[in-house]
C-alpha cells in the first residue's frame, strides 16, 4: 500500500504531493500538510488529503515519491 499526501488547491489542483510506503510516515506527513494551512487557506477552500493507493503507477507523476 502506498500513501499519498495531497494539498489541494480551491479549484482541486494539487499544489504538493508526497506518496511513501510507511504509514507512520505518511501521517506525520498529513498532520504537516495540515498544520502548514493557515485559517485563511483553509476558509478558502484548501485542503489536505492522505489517501492509500496500489501501485507507483498510480501516484501523481508530480509527487516526491519516498521508498520508506
Amino acid at each position: 500500500m502506498i500513501w499519498v499526501n495531497e494539498q489541494l488547491d480551491p479549484s482541486g489542483i494539487i499544489y504538493s504531493c508526497i506518496a511513501c510506503s510507511d504509514e507512520t510516515q505518511a501521517r506525520a506527513c498529513h498532520r504537516s500538510f495540515e498544520d502548514n494551512l493557515t485559517e485563511e487557506q483553509k476558509a478558502e477552500g484548501w485542503v489536505a488529503q492522505l489517501r492509500t493507493v496500489k501501485t507507483w503507477e498510480e501516484v501523481p507523476v508530480n509527487a516526491l515519491k519516498l521508498s520508506f
